[in-house]
């Protein structure tokens, strides 16, 4: 069974990359499609998540659960898919 405190600590980095990104809730979303939110900081923030999960990944390897390494893996390609996106989406702007 997994660690609820474990779950809560990766489920949190998680969020803060996502409402980063602009992903987590309709504010953030529109704020980010709008172009409120300053692009360079919100993909710095995002990095950031995803090397503190990558680490924690690093450093629990052969100690977790089954469903934690599950959650903890899931969380990792969720914020890399989010991280690619962001930066396919940025590449066509860049050329205009």
């Amino acid at each position: 069974m997994a660690n609820p405190e474990f779950v809560g600590l990766v489920t949190s980095v998680s969020a803060t990359a996502e409402a980063a990104l602009g992903q987590l809730n309709a504010a953030t979303s529109s704020a980010a499609r709008d172009g409120l939110l300053d692009e360079g900081r919100s993909v710095q923030v995002a990095e950031r998540s995803l090397n503190l999960l990558l680490m924690l990944a690093e450093k629990t390897r052969g100690n977790l659960d089954f469903e934690e390494a599950e959650i903890l893996t899931d969380a990792v390609a969720s914020l890399r898919e989010l991280l690619q996106a962001r930066q396919e989406q940025v590449r066509p702007q860049a050329s205009n």
